[in-house]
């Protein structure tokens, strides 16, 4: 290569590659019919709270919180790989060049996040916070500047600090976005100024001891191959992805679970899949975080067919991509030198999303009689969590 912008530019088109193999699998699988039924209970709810929403609700404290979370989470996306850490270094002189593209791009791909964010808030800001469409365009504007300024404020802190104490660095910043919007949106507009000239400072530092220190090409290939890993493991709930394995967890404190199946010839399969679900982070932690949110949904969602509908969606997810998760595996395992019946593993996993969705029904169903206004309407939520899964289950081909 003569330079480095042919290096990014060959593993750019290699990254949109990747990105379109795997995103066409998660955009046309179950996960676009979440979506789809998420999105809109969550619109519906909004516009609805929207109508009876309190006058002194505090939407400028939310909107600034909200947006200052999504602003400040701004890793680079560097596309290096383990050997640059060798090869680059005769083009360490260089490398300004190709840092330029990659926060270029990193830039692009992440403010069309914080831009839907704002977006999503505007109706907030104009019928409870009052604002004019002048001011709207101005934070906006201010939006689009801060996202820049804080990507270009984690790179030279990480560069800087070699990636240490990170969250302290996005501490400080999620208080000066937060600072900048909030007295903005209040008409504090002196102090919302000086937390800017304040931002700006603390630029201009970290780009001055950035120079002081060698680039650290460790840091920055643990940064973006961690990236990557999160995209692959997250596209590996739809679709098997070859360079990838699940980590293993031992989790002792849920051992008093694997008494569901007894020592029986009969049970051999169920406790292989009730272990590998225990044990495996990424089946695990997938249901628990779908039960999270379908809690969160039941509590907070004050219309009980959005409540359904929202929790029916997630039950739905839960259901098929566990299925798919535990009946995809192509490891070798010690029950196929066993004269098993074929549909054995089937029956297994069946059996344990029964028993985990009726977990998911029951914990739903606590919720809404502990935190929830209690109705009639309401405890037809925890029944259509397990209808649903059960209705995926008996449909489902696989």
């Amino acid at each position: 290569m003569k330079n480095l912008r042919e290096v990014w530019n060959k593993r750019f088109v290699f990254y949109i590659n990747e990105l379109q193999k795997y995103l066409k699998y998660i955009a046309t699988g179950h996960i676009a019919v979440v979506f789809v039924f998420a999105i809109g209970a969550a619109g519906y709810a909004y516009s609805e709270w929207l109508k009876t929403a309190p006058s002194d609700f505090p939407a400028f404290l939310l909107v600034a919180f909200v947006l200052s979370l999504f602003l400040t989470i701004s890793p680079p996306v560097t596309l290096m790989k383990h050997a640059d850490g060798v090869y680059f270094l005769p083009l360490e002189t260089k490398l300004p060049d190709y840092f330029k593209l990659a926060l270029r791009w990193t830039y692009f791909s992440s403010v069309f996040v914080s831009v839907a964010v704002f977006v999503v808030t505007i109706p907030l800001l104009t019928k409870i916070g009052g604002l004019s469409k002048n001011e709207i365009l101005i934070l906006f504007i201010i939006l689009l500047v801060l996202k820049k300024w804080s990507i270009q404020v984690e790179f030279n802190y990480r560069w800087a600090a070699t990636g240490k104490y990170v969250w302290v660095d996005r501490f400080v910043r999620f208080l000066l976005i937060f600072s900048v919007f909030y007295f903005l949106m209040s008409g504090y507009y002196i102090v919302s100024i000086g937390a800017a000239v304040i931002g700006l400072i603390y630029l201009i530092v970290w780009q001055k001891k950035k120079k002081e220190v060698a680039y650290p090409f460790d840091h920055f290939i643990e940064v973006e191959q961690s990236r990557m890993m999160r995209f692959y493991r997250f596209a590996n709930m739809f679709t098997d992805v070859p360079h990838i394995r699940g980590k293993k967890k031992r989790r002792k404190w849920l051992d008093v679970f694997y008494k569901l199946a007894p020592y029986t010839q009969k049970n051999a399969q169920f406790y292989l899949v009730l272990r590998t679900f225990i044990r495996t982070d990424d089946y695990f932690y997938l249901w628990v975080r779908l039960t999270f949110l379908s809690v969160i949904g039941a509590i907070f969602i004050p219309f009980p067919i959005v409540a359904i509908i929202f929790t029916g969606a997630l039950a739905f997810a839960s259901a098929i991509q566990i299925q798919h998760a535990l009946l995809s595996g192509h490891e070798f395992r010690m029950d196929l030198l066993f004269p098993i019946d074929s549909n054995a593993r089937k029956i297994a996993v069946n059996r344990l999303l029964r028993i985990i969705q009726f977990v998911q029904a029951l914990l739903v169903l606590l919720a809404i009689l502990i935190f929830s206004e209690f109705t009639n309407l309401m405890l037809i939520v925890p029944l259509a969590i397990y209808v649903i899964s059960e209705v995926t289950l008996r449909m489902s081909k696989k």
